[in-house]
């Protein structure tokens, strides 16, 4: 009789570690870190008179934070979204930096990441991808290239680690490149005996490249 029981104590403790390890289908986190940023250049130098020439604007360096939200298809597989804030300043640079003003770098996307190992893991390294919009808070111009007031496509891509002290809350480190195109600039003209004549560009994007840490929460 007494085996018996060890034996019904020991199988709902199993059981209650694998509902632990399988019933987290969601996850939650915050994250806050240093964003390196870089703009868009050109060709063409922009000279202002008494000011100095510029051949390029970029987003400088700053602290950011975001927010996302993720659901488990399964052990390994995750899928959710993320929002990215960049509270930064507009320069142009050249022969001399110029402050052009504040701006604010939004992101917007939805990922899938791949957690590695297995559930109940104390530590998940992990890979993410996703896609989506970054949003830039205002407009400013200097000769035929701008950043500014409108919404680009970008893509996103994550390495990094959770690590779990306890079974719901966990801490987060990651690494985090957000590549958006802005323009195309005219690289000349490239020419086929099939297809004929055309204008070959040369695309630039601006670059967000985010170290964070954060926490991440899942149930």
């Amino acid at each position: 009789m007494v085996r018996k029981a060890l034996l019904a104590v020991a199988f709902v403790g199993v059981s209650g570690s694998l509902a632990v390890a399988q019933d987290h289908r969601v996850e939650i986190a915050g994250t806050a870190g240093w964003t390196f940023s870089d703009g868009v250049g050109g060709a063409n130098a922009v000279v202002v008179p008494g000011v100095g020439t510029f051949t390029s604007i970029d987003p400088k360096d700053a602290f950011s934070w975001g927010l996302r939200l993720g659901f488990l298809v399964n052990e390994n597989v995750e899928v959710g979204g993320l929002f990215n804030l960049q509270s930064t300043k507009l320069e142009a640079g050249g022969t001399t930096t110029v402050e052009l003003g504040d701006q604010k770098i939004y992101n917007y996307h939805g990922y899938i990441a791949y957690n590695f190992g297995a559930a109940d893991s104390k530590a998940r390294p992990y890979f993410l991808g996703g896609a989506g919009v970054t949003q830039y808070s205002g407009l400013t111009t200097i000769g035929n290239r701008e950043i500014g007031g409108n919404t680009q496509f970008s893509t996103t891509w994550a390495l990094g680690v959770k690590m779990y002290p306890g079974h719901n809350v966990g801490l987060l480190l990651e690494g985090r490149w957000t590549p958006t195109y802005i323009k195309s600039d005219s690289e000349g003209w490239w020419c086929d005996p099939y297809w004929g004549c055309y204008v070959v560009g040369n695309a630039q994007y601006s670059n967000q490249f985010e170290l964070a840490g954060g926490i991440t929460l899942r149930f």
